[in-house]
C-alpha cells in the first residue's frame, strides 16, 4: 500500500494536463458505464462532510473520497477544505493508495470540471472573467481557465472584502489582470464568462441582469441548501447542463429551480453527452448557458488514478 502526503501529491501532479482524464470520467459516467451510488453527506453545526465513491467498470481501481468544508476555518487559521482519497483494486479490494490530500485533489478536479464546461458552453470572444468568490476556488477555477479561454483580465466580487486585495495580488503573479469589486451587478453587466464559487445559501445573480451571450458555470452549491443563482436563470436559459442529472435533481442549482417549479428534467442535458457530441453545446453567440457542477464521483476516480499511477511510473 502506498501512503501519499499532500506535498507528495502536488509534486506529482504539477504539469499534470487533468483535463482528459476529467472529460473521460464524465462520458463514461453519461454513457452508463459507470456504479456512482448517491452521495453520503454530513451537515453539521459548523461544517459539511460529504463521501463520494464508486468505479468505471473496466477499470483497475475503485475510489471512496471524503470531503468537508468548514467555511470558518479561516478565522482560526485553517484552510476552509479537507479530507482524504482512498483508493482500491476492482480486483482484489485490496488498499492500492491512501492518498493525504487534505481536500487538494478535490479543488483541483472541480477546477478541471469548469474550464471543461467553458470549453463547451462558454462563448467566444471573451474579454472579461466574472468570479463570485475569492477563496481557493475562486482562484483555481480562474487559474483552469487559461487552457481553454485566451482571456486573462478578471473582475472578481466576494462577500469578504478582506480576501479581494490578496487575490489581486495572487492572480496578477499568475498573468491575470485583476479588478475587484462589492457590486455583483458588475459583474452580469461587464462578463460573459461568470464563474459562481460561493457556499451561499440566498440567489446572488438574478435572471433580469444577465446579458445574452453569458455562461454561467455554478460550482459552490452542492447541498440542498445552497444556492447561488436565481431559478430564473435556469428557468431563461437556452441550455442548462449538469455534471450528474440524477444528482443535480438532488441537490444543487438545478434541485433549487426544479423546486421552485422554474425547470424540467426534459430540459436538461448532461455534461458527459455534450463531451461526446451526443448532445450540442453551444451553438450560437446569444444563448445563455448554466452549468451546475456539483462535482462527480468519476472526478474523484480518474484524479486519484492519475496521481497513483505517476507514483508508481516515478517510482519505477
Amino acid at each position: 500500500m502506498v501512503l501519499l502526503s499532500l506535498d507528495q501529491i502536488k509534486e506529482l501532479i504539477h504539469g499534470m494536463d487533468l483535463l482528459p482524464q476529467i472529460e473521460a470520467g464524465f462520458r463514461a459516467y453519461s454513457e452508463g458505464r459507470t456504479v456512482v451510488p448517491p452521495v453520503g453527506e454530513m451537515l453539521l453545526e459548523k461544517g459539511e462532510v460529504h463521501i463520494k465513491y464508486g468505479f468505471i467498470q473496466g477499470d483497475p481501481y475503485y475510489v471512496i473520497k471524503v470531503a468537508s468544508g468548514f467555511y470558518g476555518n479561516p478565522d482560526l487559521g485553517l484552510p476552509s477544505g479537507n479530507g482524504m482519497m482512498l483508493l482500491y483494486s476492482q480486483h482484489t479490494g485490496s488498499t492500492e493508495c491512501i492518498l493525504l490530500d487534505e481536500g487538494y485533489l478535490t479543488n483541483v478536479r472541480t477546477a478541471v470540471a469548469g474550464a471543461i464546461a467553458a470549453r463547451y458552453l462558454a462563448p467566444e470572444g471573451v474579454e472579461q472573467i466574472g468570479i463570485l468568490g475569492a477563496g481557493v476556488q475562486g482562484r483555481m477555477q480562474l487559474n483552469s481557465l487559461k487552457g481553454v479561454v485566451p482571456c486573462r483580465k478578471a473582475l472578481v466580487w466576494s462577500i469578504n472584502e478582506a480576501e479581494l486585495a490578496p487575490y489581486k495580488i495572487d492572480m496578477k503573479a499568475d498573468s491575470f489582470e485583476v479588478e475587484t469589486t462589492r457590486d455583483i451587478a458588475r459583474i452580469a453587466d461587464e462578463c460573459k464568462i461568470i464563474v459562481t464559487t460561493t457556499p451561499s445559501k440566498t440567489p446572488l445573480l438574478h435572471a433580469n441582469q444577465l446579458k445574452k451571450g453569458t455562461h454561467i458555470t455554478a460550482v459552490g452549491s452542492d447541498t440542498p441548501e445552497k444556492q447561488e443563482l436565481d431559478p430564473g436563470i435556469l428557468r431563461d436559459a437556452d441550455l442548462v447542463v449538469a455534471d450528474s442529472i440524477p444528482q443535480c435533481m438532488e441537490r444543487g442549482e438545478i434541485f433549487q429551480a426544479m423546486q421552485a417549479g422554474m425547470l424540467k428534467k426534459e430540459k436538461i442535458m448532461e455534461l458527459g453527452r455534450v463531451i461526446s457530441g451526443m448532445e450540442p453545446g453551444r451553438t450560437s453567440a446569444d444563448q445563455i448557458t448554466v452549468a451546475d457542477l456539483t462535482g462527480v464521483a468519476v472526478q474523484d476516480i480518474n484524479i486519484a488514478a492519475a496521481v497513483f499511477e505517476a507514483h508508481q511510473t516515478k517510482k519505477a
